[in-house]
């Protein structure tokens, strides 16, 4: 039930709690939207929600103890102690479950703790600077650190950026109709393109990353970029759709980012509240900008280092990290005037390197990564024509997923249909997307979201 793909959660879970949200008093609509949220999260982890639950109070109890010491002179130093304590427990516990996640599987990983750990550090620091000017009351900060749209793969929602007093939010048939359709076309497009397009990356897998061709290799790095994205902004229309017809504003987490003149331009518009997290909590508070290309770099690789870590231990999201600091410390440092006059480049350049960075991100296996990699670049001889037929034969088998897919990247398109909405052709376009895409759910293969592991 903790997907939103799932039948138990399409058909059961959310219709019930969202007329028992509307039914109850606007007062009481946190202690709804909590206690649903608690249930959601122990459907799929019913051990480690009591580590959800200890994090919420704790977390709270710190906020407590900073804001009773931030506006007192002769307290500053206290609460700055307090600060660094939660920041300590916050990300220990983060630290302390990635590191036993390498060495004993991904199973040891809580679902969605990266997400609500990062919520509630956010909290903690907008409490110490100030933007949370008074702390709300219990019920408040545990329905924000525990909303269930957004608790297993965010968005990273700040305190400040949605309605958490539900006597302010926004009910009404509008936002109803407007989140039901949010949420339609994300789930269409995870599951009609997302796992479509995962299939295709399986089947290479199987093949064996040895036997492929290079087109083929190629082929498969970009039908995983497409995939990944798809896949986590179809999960994050549907978490942001669910919002809004809870009365909340809608979180944009993608921004079409494969329409982007440079690779800094994608990180801005790609996973976006992860990104501000970034830059908001270590960018910035390290300085930045200012000082200098050399102290710019050192942010940029302590920004990127962490990200890494952040997706796993392992090595290859290190190596996946550092690549995109020295794409986009090059893009800074000189390219990035080329792109600014001829910016046909700059979204050649995107194209063509964010899938290669992603192979790094898809494949563990070192050796199987440089298997890869050596089919896309098979400098050292080989592999060009081990089956120089197998691209045309996947080209066969998935050519409509693919061409759907780079119509679908194209920001006009969703621009416009989110415009006409309304339009009878393209509401009855979605609900037709809706229902077969819960026929495919049903009778075919459905892929976990990719960002559940983190």
């Amino acid at each position: 039930m903790t997907v939103f793909t799932g039948m138990e959660f399409l058909f059961r879970f959310f219709p019930v709690f969202l007329a028992g949200y509307y039914v109850v008093p606007e007062k009481y609509r946190n202690e709804m939207l909590l206690l649903g949220s608690i249930l959601f999260y122990a459907a799929g982890e019913p051990y480690f929600v009591l580590l959800l639950l200890a994090a919420v109070w704790l977390n709270y109890l710190f906020a407590w103890k900073v804001i009773h010491c931030r506006d007192k002179q002769r307290l500053k130093k206290r609460g700055k102690a307090w600060l660094i304590a939660a920041m300590a427990a916050d990300v220990g516990l983060l630290a302390a479950f990635k590191m036993s996640g390498f060495f004993l599987g991904e199973s040891m990983m809580p679902l969605g703790l990266s997400f609500y750990l990062f919520k509630m550090i956010s909290f903690q620091a907008d409490v110490y600077r100030g933007e949370i000017r008074e702390l709300p009351s219990f019920r408040q900060t545990a329905a924000y650190f525990t909303m269930f749209p957004q608790l297993v793969s965010g968005p990273i929602m700040r305190y400040n950026e949605g309605a958490l007093d539900a006597e302010k939010r926004d009910y009404s048939w509008d936002n109803a109709e407007k989140g039901l359709w949010y949420f339609a076309v994300g789930l269409g497009t995870k599951v009609l393109l997302a796992d479509r397009l995962a299939i295709l990356w399986k089947d290479i897998s199987v093949i064996g990353y040895e036997s492929i061709s290079t087109p083929l290799a190629w082929l498969g790095a970009f039908a995983y970029s497409m995939e990944l994205y798809f896949d986590f902004w179809g999960y994050s229309l549907m978490a942001s759709g669910i919002c809004v017809m809870l009365g909340m504003p809608f979180i944009l987490n993608f921004d079409h980012p494969y329409a982007s003149k440079g690779i800094s331009e994608f990180y801005r518009r790609w996973h976006i509240t992860l990104g501000t997290f970034f830059r908001d909590y270590v960018y910035f508070p390290l300085g930045g900008s200012r000082g200098g290309n050399g102290r710019t770099m050192r942010n940029l690789l302590a920004v990127w280092l962490l990200t890494g870590f952040w997706h796993g231990g392992s090595l290859n999201f290190i190596l996946w990290g550092m690549a995109l600091f020295l794409l986009i410390a090059v893009e800074k440092l000189w390219l990035g005037k080329v792109f600014r006059k001829f910016p046909l480049l700059g979204r050649g350049y995107v194209l063509l390197f964010i899938p290669i960075t992603w192979v790094f991100f898809a494949i563990t296996d070192l050796g199987q990564l440089t298997v890869y990699l050596g089919r896309m670049f098979p400098f050292a001889g080989g592999g060009v024509a081990v089956n120089p037929y197998d691209v045309v034969k996947n080209l066969e088998l998935y050519w409509v997923y693919l061409l759907c897919g780079v119509v679908w990247c194209v920001p006009a398109v969703y621009r416009f249909l989110e415009k006409h909405r309304k339009n009878p052709v393209v509401a009855v376009l979605t609900a037709g997307v809706f229902w077969f895409s819960v026929y495919c759910l049903v009778s075919m293969e459905s892929n976990p979201f990719a960002y559940l592991k983190f």
